[in-house]
């Protein structure tokens, strides 16, 4: 059975955002870790992980739609991504709580923004996996 344009776009997100702000954790990380901790620092570094999400993105869409025709998402496909999302939201919360808990005891805005991130990062990642594994279970 082939996948659908919908599954496919689904595939390309998770890589692409795996991918592009995986490598912005890496490089935040080893920024971390040499002391610095001033945020705007990290802009320069997350602007070309954002550019390099849509990159792929961009490439990886135009890529599956020249392999097949791409359909409109159907009912079947948002309901998957919303069951995927109910799902998943828990991460994000607890990311936002967390980052609520870190200002209150004065953790640097710094850490609390990567804290932010990270968590949006993760609810993402589980997300689309778990849409993954929906639209293979056939649901």
């Amino acid at each position: 059975m082939s996948a659908s344009f919908a599954e496919k776009s689904v595939w390309i997100q998770l890589l692409g955002m795996a991918v592009a702000l995986g490598l912005y954790f890496v490089v935040a990380g080893w920024m971390l870790a040499s002391g610095i901790t001033i945020l705007p620092d990290f802009a320069g570094v997350f602007v070309v992980a954002v550019v390099l999400l849509v990159a792929i993105l961009i490439g990886g869409h135009l890529v599956a739609a020249l392999m097949g025709r791409p359909e409109p998402a159907d009912v079947r496909d948002r309901e998957l991504e919303g069951r995927a999302e109910g799902r998943t939201g828990w991460i994000l919360a607890t990311g936002v709580i967390g980052a609520i808990g870190a200002l209150v005891v004065a953790v640097e805005p710094v850490w609390v923004a990567h804290l932010l991130l990270l968590s949006l990062y993760l609810s993402e990642l589980a997300r689309l996996a778990l849409q993954l594994v929906y639209y293979r279970r056939g649901m």
